[in-house]
């Protein structure tokens, strides 16, 4: 895993203007678990995306067939994290109805994570197939 200047800025930076935001609010019981839940998922989506190094793209490109650390567990965890961390977003910010997002978010990373297994099943074949059945979503 290599961890580049970039990707440190980015984290650092969004750690920096999180921290700041959530700092100007009053630590009420909902914005307590919604940092819970939206730290650690920030951190592992953080993680995840390190992991997957080069192999990272907007569109599915199958270039590796990344199947260490997180990726052992969890074939899609950047789709996994990121709907976690914005579901604690939105129990921290105290905006249930915020939660329609997932009515919209959910299907289209299902479908995404569908059309990415496509790609890396026909470019990597029975390997994929074989990670796939011992990993989750």
């Amino acid at each position: 895993m290599k961890l580049n200047l970039g990707s440190l800025a980015l984290v650092l930076v969004a750690a920096f203007v999180f921290a700041r935001l959530a700092l100007n609010y009053p630590a009420t019981p909902s914005r307590i678990i919604g940092l819970a839940i939206a730290i650690p998922a920030f951190l592992l989506l953080v993680l995840a995306r390190l992991q997957l190094g080069r192999a990272f793209s907007v569109e599915a490109k199958a270039t590796t067939l990344v199947t260490t650390g997180i990726y052992a567990r969890i074939r899609n965890p950047i789709y996994f994290f990121g709907a976690i961390l914005i579901a604690g977003l939105i129990v921290w910010g105290q905006r249930p109805w915020l939660f329609l997002v997932f009515v919209v978010l959910v299907p289209l990373q299902i479908f995404r994570a569908r059309k990415e297994a496509q790609v890396l099943e026909t470019r990597f074949g029975q390997a994929y197939l074989d990670y796939k059945r011992k990993t989750w979503f």
